[in-house]
Protein backbone atom coordinates (compact mmCIF):
# COMPACT_ATOMS: atom_id res chain seq x y z
CA UNK A 1 0.00 0.00 0.00
CA UNK A 2 1.14 3.42 -0.82
CA UNK A 3 1.35 6.46 1.79
CA UNK A 4 -2.25 7.94 2.19
CA UNK A 5 -2.36 11.72 1.49
CA UNK A 6 -1.98 13.97 4.24
CA UNK A 7 -1.69 17.82 2.15
CA UNK A 8 -3.96 18.21 -0.20
CA UNK A 9 -3.84 21.33 -2.77
CA UNK A 10 -6.10 23.10 -4.68
CA UNK A 11 -5.28 24.11 -7.54
CA UNK A 12 -7.56 26.43 -9.82
CA UNK A 13 -8.88 24.67 -12.49
CA UNK A 14 -8.92 27.50 -14.99
CA UNK A 15 -5.51 28.35 -14.41
CA UNK A 16 -2.65 26.20 -16.74
CA UNK A 17 0.06 27.85 -15.54
CA UNK A 18 -0.50 26.70 -11.67
CA UNK A 19 -1.10 23.31 -12.98
CA UNK A 20 1.59 22.79 -14.61
CA UNK A 21 3.79 23.83 -11.75
CA UNK A 22 2.04 22.31 -8.47
CA UNK A 23 3.23 18.78 -8.82
CA UNK A 24 6.79 19.69 -7.43
CA UNK A 25 5.30 22.40 -4.47
CA UNK A 26 5.28 19.91 -2.04
CA UNK A 27 1.73 18.57 -1.67
CA UNK A 28 0.89 14.51 -1.56
CA UNK A 29 -1.85 14.76 -3.79
CA UNK A 30 -3.67 17.42 -5.70
CA UNK A 31 -6.63 18.67 -6.29
CA UNK A 32 -7.91 20.36 -9.82
CA UNK A 33 -10.94 22.83 -8.70
CA UNK A 34 -13.58 22.94 -11.05
CA UNK A 35 -15.50 24.58 -8.46
CA UNK A 36 -14.96 27.29 -5.59
CA UNK A 37 -11.96 28.10 -7.54
CA UNK A 38 -13.52 28.97 -10.94
CA UNK A 39 -16.23 31.78 -11.73
CA UNK A 40 -19.31 30.72 -13.70
CA UNK A 41 -18.05 32.23 -16.69
CA UNK A 42 -14.92 30.17 -16.34
CA UNK A 43 -16.16 26.46 -15.77
CA UNK A 44 -16.21 25.35 -19.71
CA UNK A 45 -12.53 26.89 -20.17
CA UNK A 46 -11.53 24.86 -16.11
CA UNK A 47 -13.21 21.77 -17.40
CA UNK A 48 -10.77 21.79 -20.97
CA UNK A 49 -8.04 22.94 -18.77
CA UNK A 50 -8.28 20.32 -16.50
CA UNK A 51 -9.11 17.55 -18.98
CA UNK A 52 -5.57 18.66 -20.95
CA UNK A 53 -3.50 18.56 -17.66
CA UNK A 54 -5.00 14.86 -16.79
CA UNK A 55 -3.98 13.94 -20.18
CA UNK A 56 -0.09 14.94 -20.30
CA UNK A 57 0.44 13.60 -16.98
CA UNK A 58 3.32 11.54 -17.19
CA UNK A 59 4.41 11.58 -12.89
CA UNK A 60 2.65 9.40 -10.08
CA UNK A 61 1.39 11.97 -8.36
CA UNK A 62 -2.08 11.61 -7.16
CA UNK A 63 -4.72 14.21 -9.07
CA UNK A 64 -7.80 14.51 -8.21
CA UNK A 65 -10.88 17.25 -9.56
CA UNK A 66 -13.26 18.54 -7.62
CA UNK A 67 -16.58 19.01 -9.19
CA UNK A 68 -19.32 21.11 -9.04
CA UNK A 69 -22.34 19.25 -7.21
CA UNK A 70 -25.28 20.88 -9.80
CA UNK A 71 -22.48 20.34 -13.27
CA UNK A 72 -21.80 16.41 -12.20
CA UNK A 73 -21.75 14.72 -15.48
CA UNK A 74 -20.00 17.80 -17.51
CA UNK A 75 -17.33 18.21 -14.74
CA UNK A 76 -16.67 14.13 -14.54
CA UNK A 77 -16.13 13.90 -18.75
CA UNK A 78 -12.99 15.46 -17.78
CA UNK A 79 -11.28 12.22 -16.26
CA UNK A 80 -8.66 10.69 -17.73
CA UNK A 81 -6.81 7.29 -16.53
CA UNK A 82 -4.61 9.28 -14.72
CA UNK A 83 -7.48 10.75 -12.15
CA UNK A 84 -7.63 9.61 -8.96
CA UNK A 85 -11.30 10.33 -8.67
CA UNK A 86 -12.93 13.73 -7.70
CA UNK A 87 -14.00 15.43 -4.78
CA UNK A 88 -17.74 15.77 -4.32
CA UNK A 89 -18.91 19.32 -2.26
CA UNK A 90 -22.13 19.50 -0.08
CA UNK A 91 -21.89 15.61 -0.46
CA UNK A 92 -25.40 13.71 0.57
CA UNK A 93 -26.50 10.74 0.21
CA UNK A 94 -28.35 11.23 -3.48
CA UNK A 95 -25.93 12.91 -4.88
CA UNK A 96 -23.07 10.21 -3.98
CA UNK A 97 -25.01 7.84 -5.92
CA UNK A 98 -25.67 10.10 -9.03
CA UNK A 99 -21.52 10.73 -8.71
CA UNK A 100 -21.04 6.58 -8.51
CA UNK A 101 -23.43 6.34 -11.44
CA UNK A 102 -21.47 9.31 -13.60
CA UNK A 103 -18.42 7.58 -12.62
CA UNK A 104 -19.18 4.43 -13.52
CA UNK A 105 -19.70 5.17 -17.11
CA UNK A 106 -17.01 7.19 -17.32
CA UNK A 107 -14.68 4.05 -16.14
CA UNK A 108 -16.59 2.16 -19.25
CA UNK A 109 -16.17 4.73 -21.85
CA UNK A 110 -12.27 5.04 -20.77
CA UNK A 111 -11.99 0.99 -20.77
CA UNK A 112 -11.48 1.06 -17.23
CA UNK A 113 -11.76 -1.13 -14.31
CA UNK A 114 -15.30 -0.73 -12.24
CA UNK A 115 -14.43 1.55 -9.35
CA UNK A 116 -11.32 2.78 -10.87
CA UNK A 117 -12.50 6.38 -9.51
CA UNK A 118 -12.68 6.99 -5.53
CA UNK A 119 -14.40 9.97 -4.13
CA UNK A 120 -13.32 12.28 -1.46
CA UNK A 121 -16.72 13.39 0.09
CA UNK A 122 -16.98 16.89 1.39
CA UNK A 123 -19.77 17.44 4.11
CA UNK A 124 -20.62 20.74 4.00
CA UNK A 125 -24.37 21.23 4.52
CA UNK A 126 -26.82 20.59 7.45
CA UNK A 127 -28.26 17.60 5.53
CA UNK A 128 -24.52 15.92 5.02
CA UNK A 129 -23.94 16.66 8.61
CA UNK A 130 -27.54 14.40 9.61
CA UNK A 131 -26.56 12.05 7.01
CA UNK A 132 -22.90 11.68 7.53
CA UNK A 133 -22.99 7.86 8.45
CA UNK A 134 -24.84 7.34 4.57
CA UNK A 135 -22.34 9.66 2.86
CA UNK A 136 -19.54 7.87 4.70
CA UNK A 137 -20.67 4.31 3.41
CA UNK A 138 -21.82 5.70 0.15
CA UNK A 139 -20.47 4.03 -3.14
CA UNK A 140 -16.79 4.82 -3.80
CA UNK A 141 -16.18 7.17 -0.69
CA UNK A 142 -12.62 6.42 0.65
CA UNK A 143 -12.29 9.34 2.98
CA UNK A 144 -14.28 12.11 4.13
CA UNK A 145 -13.58 16.05 4.26
CA UNK A 146 -15.12 18.88 5.77
CA UNK A 147 -15.97 22.32 4.64
CA UNK A 148 -16.20 24.19 7.19
CA UNK A 149 -16.99 27.59 5.58
CA UNK A 150 -19.97 26.48 3.66
CA UNK A 151 -21.03 25.14 7.25
CA UNK A 152 -20.47 28.45 8.58
CA UNK A 153 -22.74 30.25 6.46
CA UNK A 154 -25.69 27.69 6.63
CA UNK A 155 -25.41 27.00 10.56
CA UNK A 156 -24.90 30.97 11.32
CA UNK A 157 -21.84 29.84 13.37
CA UNK A 158 -19.44 32.68 13.80
CA UNK A 159 -16.23 30.76 14.66
CA UNK A 160 -13.36 32.06 16.39
CA UNK A 161 -9.42 31.55 15.23
CA UNK A 162 -9.43 27.64 16.95
CA UNK A 163 -12.83 27.02 15.39
CA UNK A 164 -14.12 25.46 18.33
CA UNK A 165 -17.52 25.67 17.45
CA UNK A 166 -16.96 22.98 14.85
CA UNK A 167 -15.87 20.44 17.50
CA UNK A 168 -19.14 18.73 17.57
CA UNK A 169 -19.56 18.05 14.11
CA UNK A 170 -15.55 17.31 13.88
CA UNK A 171 -16.38 14.55 16.15
CA UNK A 172 -19.28 13.29 14.08
CA UNK A 173 -17.25 13.31 10.72
CA UNK A 174 -14.25 11.27 12.57
CA UNK A 175 -16.63 8.55 13.92
CA UNK A 176 -18.45 8.09 11.08
CA UNK A 177 -15.24 7.35 9.05
CA UNK A 178 -13.86 4.55 11.58
CA UNK A 179 -17.15 3.18 11.59
CA UNK A 180 -17.16 2.56 8.01
CA UNK A 181 -13.29 1.48 7.97
CA UNK A 182 -12.37 4.52 5.43
CA UNK A 183 -8.97 6.36 6.07
CA UNK A 184 -9.52 9.20 8.93
CA UNK A 185 -11.09 12.38 7.41
CA UNK A 186 -8.94 15.58 5.92
CA UNK A 187 -9.38 18.42 7.62
CA UNK A 188 -10.82 22.25 6.26
CA UNK A 189 -8.50 25.49 4.78
CA UNK A 190 -7.12 27.40 6.99
CA UNK A 191 -8.06 30.80 5.04
CA UNK A 192 -5.21 33.07 7.05
CA UNK A 193 -2.36 32.69 4.90
CA UNK A 194 0.51 35.27 7.07
CA UNK A 195 -0.30 33.54 9.65
CA UNK A 196 2.09 30.00 9.98
CA UNK A 197 1.50 29.86 13.83
CA UNK A 198 -2.38 29.41 13.71
CA UNK A 199 -1.57 27.43 10.63
CA UNK A 200 0.56 24.94 12.84
CA UNK A 201 -1.84 25.49 15.95
CA UNK A 202 -5.11 24.46 14.47
CA UNK A 203 -3.13 21.24 12.12
CA UNK A 204 -2.57 20.19 15.70
CA UNK A 205 -6.07 20.26 17.19
CA UNK A 206 -6.92 18.53 13.74
CA UNK A 207 -4.82 15.66 14.54
CA UNK A 208 -6.24 15.62 17.88
CA UNK A 209 -9.59 15.67 16.73
CA UNK A 210 -9.00 12.31 14.92
CA UNK A 211 -7.89 13.69 11.24
CA UNK A 212 -5.06 12.77 9.39
CA UNK A 213 -4.93 15.62 6.90
CA UNK A 214 -5.85 19.13 5.74
CA UNK A 215 -6.55 20.42 2.21
CA UNK A 216 -4.08 23.69 1.36
CA UNK A 217 -5.12 26.60 -0.60
CA UNK A 218 -1.33 28.08 -0.87
CA UNK A 219 1.78 26.05 -1.58
CA UNK A 220 2.99 27.80 1.31
CA UNK A 221 0.93 25.92 3.56
CA UNK A 222 1.91 22.33 2.71
CA UNK A 223 4.94 21.90 4.58
CA UNK A 224 3.43 22.91 7.80
CA UNK A 225 0.33 20.88 7.29
CA UNK A 226 3.08 17.81 6.20
CA UNK A 227 5.07 18.08 9.39
CA UNK A 228 1.80 18.05 11.66
CA UNK A 229 0.94 14.96 10.73
CA UNK A 230 3.82 12.98 10.58
CA UNK A 231 4.64 11.58 13.65
CA UNK A 232 8.27 12.55 14.69
CA UNK A 233 11.30 9.78 15.31
CA UNK A 234 10.59 10.35 19.28
CA UNK A 235 7.17 9.05 18.71
CA UNK A 236 7.98 6.68 16.11
CA UNK A 237 10.31 5.38 18.71
CA UNK A 238 7.82 5.71 22.05
CA UNK A 239 4.99 3.79 19.74
CA UNK A 240 8.17 0.76 18.41
CA UNK A 241 8.66 0.57 22.56
CA UNK A 242 5.11 0.00 23.65
CA UNK A 243 4.95 -2.57 20.11
CA UNK A 244 7.77 -4.43 21.64
CA UNK A 245 7.11 -4.42 25.53
CA UNK A 246 3.27 -5.95 24.09
CA UNK A 247 5.29 -9.01 21.52
CA UNK A 248 7.48 -9.66 24.56
CA UNK A 249 4.65 -10.21 26.90
CA UNK A 250 2.94 -12.66 24.61
CA UNK A 251 5.90 -14.66 24.10
CA UNK A 252 6.72 -15.08 28.10
CA UNK A 253 3.28 -15.42 28.51
CA UNK A 254 2.87 -12.76 31.41
CA UNK A 255 -0.41 -11.87 30.74
CA UNK A 256 0.41 -8.48 31.79
CA UNK A 257 2.46 -5.45 29.34
CA UNK A 258 4.10 -2.20 31.05
CA UNK A 259 6.23 0.15 29.41
CA UNK A 260 9.64 1.41 30.09
CA UNK A 261 7.89 3.88 32.60
CA UNK A 262 5.80 0.89 33.90
CA UNK A 263 2.54 1.99 33.24
CA UNK A 264 0.01 -1.07 32.39
CA UNK A 265 -0.39 -1.50 28.86
CA UNK A 266 -3.69 -3.03 26.92
CA UNK A 267 -5.02 -3.35 23.41
CA UNK A 268 -6.07 0.35 23.35
CA UNK A 269 -3.30 1.45 23.64
CA UNK A 270 -1.21 -1.07 21.47
CA UNK A 271 -3.48 0.05 18.74
CA UNK A 272 -2.82 3.70 19.08
CA UNK A 273 1.05 2.74 18.83
CA UNK A 274 0.61 0.59 16.34
CA UNK A 275 -1.22 3.79 14.11
CA UNK A 276 1.46 5.71 15.46
CA UNK A 277 4.00 3.26 13.73
CA UNK A 278 1.56 2.74 10.47
CA UNK A 279 2.09 7.02 9.74
CA UNK A 280 5.46 7.16 10.41
CA UNK A 281 6.43 4.10 7.77
CA UNK A 282 4.63 5.84 4.98
CA UNK A 283 5.80 9.33 5.66
CA UNK A 284 9.40 7.77 5.41
CA UNK A 285 10.99 8.85 2.48
CA UNK A 286 7.98 9.56 0.89
CA UNK A 287 8.44 12.03 -1.95
CA UNK A 288 6.30 15.31 -2.98
CA UNK A 289 3.15 13.66 -4.63
CA UNK A 290 4.35 10.11 -4.51
CA UNK A 291 1.17 8.65 -3.39
CA UNK A 292 -1.80 7.65 -6.54
CA UNK A 293 -5.06 5.90 -6.16
CA UNK A 294 -4.42 3.07 -4.43
CA UNK A 295 -2.88 5.08 -1.37
CA UNK A 296 -6.61 6.18 -0.22
CA UNK A 297 -7.85 2.51 0.20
Amino acid sequence: MRPVARSYLYVPGDRADLIGKAPGRGADALVLDLEDAVTPAHKEQARRTVADALADVTDPGQRWVRINSDQVEADVAVLSAAAAGVWVPKAEPELLHEVDRALGAAERRLGLAERTFGVVALVETARGVLTVAQVAAAPRVLRLGLGEADLAGELGLQPGPDRAEFAPIRSQVVVASAAVGIVAPVGPVETALRDPQLLERTTGILLRQGFRARTAIHPGQLATINAAFTPTAAEVAAARAVLDAWERAGREGSGVATDAAGRLLDRAVVRTATEVVSRGERSAGRPAGADHRDGEQ
